[in-house]
């Protein structure tokens, strides 16, 4: 099928990518010039893995190609996905002004009908309104078909995601478009559901506000953990074997960020409000969220005294590990906090020292993790990077004034730890 996606940001750059990769033809399209030449050359703006690969096969198979023209991707195309930014606003709604444009540039470019797919998280009734404003703009009078087809990907599995999905929601008014969604989607060999497109719409919103409840909902029970002398991890593990909860979710942390979670989850209680309800439950999931942090800032200051004039080093900066995206990254929250204290940072991050240092002035950026800790006060564990785990301890241990560490990922083995030397503190554990 030939596709278009308007938008190459995560979402529809990887999206655009996979459809590519199962044999359609894909026209990316962006209205930043030097993003759009980056890909053309073959470079990639963000880091995902696995995606920068998938671009280049693509793109020398003649099934992928950028462009800035919309226009020139309706004319190309049968299927338009819409995969442009929906960012917060001040009261916690959605911005929904790039929609909205896009919507509008649709509506001047089509002369025949076409599927038109909201790929981006937006509000409930959001399908309504698109649909409403191309007929509004459009003066050939053309038929269309709006559907909803929300995206469930993760940053740093976004390809595995894609390429095998656990399932596809498509929201639709009619029946029109349903055969040539199931045949856009067939390669992928996943569940299809079929559902209304205020639905479909609601099931984004609802999932990534459930996921973040089970965040907050252990990070609560660490509280607990730690008040009682009980181990959170094993109380996880305990609760993960029972098939109703299951263990994804379920770390004790630092808490939630990145570009979906605190957006989605702030626009959900907006969108309850506005239809009437008083959504109290994710009102509490944000309190928990921001007292986990205060929480842990609190465990630093209170071990080291006086923060002011302590260097310290900071482990991760991306919101997780797996991307180079800082966007609302609890690490960068952290590092923000305890410069606020006067306290001087060396920080080290494998993919997003380099867009943190559009966040994050007035720090030491390290080359090799190994080198932060040295002459620190103490040292910080911010981000789940896998490859922190294999820390030399040890050098760690002798280069620092004194051994202290916070781990805000329970990376490490508190029993370890001491056995090594270390004053450890983690999150939830003995």
């Amino acid at each position: 099928m030939k596709l278009t996606i308007i938008g190459t940001g995560y979402v529809g750059l990887t999206t655009g990518t996979c459809f590519a990769e199962v044999g359609h033809h894909v026209t990316c399209v962006d209205n930043d010039p030097k993003k759009v030449a980056l890909l053309q050359s073959g470079g990639i703006p963000i880091y995902e893995p696995g995606l920068e690969e998938l671009i280049r096969k693509n793109v020398a198979a003649g099934r992928l190609s950028f462009t800035t023209s919309t226009v020139e991707g309706v004319a190309k195309s049968d299927v338009i996905f819409i995969a442009v930014p929906t960012p917060p606003l001040d009261d916690g709604g959605v911005d929904m002004s790039f929609i909205e444009k896009v919507a509008r540039e649709i509506a001047g470019a089509v002369t025949s009908y076409k599927i038109i797919v909201d790929k981006s998280t937006v509000p409930v009734k959001t399908g309504e309104k698109v649909a409403e404003t191309i007929r509004r703009y459009c003066r050939a009078g053309v038929e269309f078909d709006v559907v909803s087809n929300p995206e469930f990907l993760r940053e740093g599995f976004a390809v595995e995601d894609l390429m095998k999905p656990d399932r596809v929601v498509v929201g639709v008014t009619s029946q029109r478009p349903v055969a040539a969604m199931r045949e856009l989607y067939a390669p992928f060999q996943a569940p299809i559901m079929i559902t209304d497109i205020n639905s479909a719409e609601l099931i984004k919103h609802a999932s990534n506000s459930f996921l973040a409840l089970k965040i907050s909902y252990i990070n609560a029970v660490s509280v607990i953990c730690e008040a009682s002398g009980a181990d959170v991890q094993e109380v996880a593990n305990g609760m993960g074997m029972d098939v109703r909860i299951g263990r994804r979710f379920l770390d004790a942390s630092l808490g939630f960020g990145g570009s979906c979670f605190p957006k989605d989850l702030s626009a959900f209680i907006q969108i309850a409000q506005q239809l009437g309800y008083d959504f109290a439950l994710l009102k509490d999931v944000q309190r928990i969220n921001e007292q986990q942090m205060e929480r842990f800032v609190k465990k630093i200051s209170d071990t080291l005294w006086v923060l002011k004039g302590k260097q310290i080093g900071v482990l991760g900066l991306a919101f997780k590990q797996n991307t180079d995206d800082v966007r609302m990254s609890p690490a960068i929250e952290l590092c923000q906090r305890l410069q606020r204290e006067g306290a001087v940072l060396r920080v080290y991050d494998p993919q997003a020292m380099e867009k943190a240092r559009a966040v994050l002035k007035d720090v030491t950026y390290v080359e090799d993790m190994n080198e932060v800790a040295t002459g620190c006060d103490a040292l910080v564990i911010a981000t789940e990077w896998p490859q922190f785990k294999k820390l030399d301890l040890e050098r760690a241990r002798k280069g620092m004034t004194h051994p202290i560490m916070f781990d805000g990922r329970n990376l490490f083995d508190p029993r370890e730890m001491e056995r090594l030397g270390f004053i450890y503190k983690s999150i939830g554990r003995r």
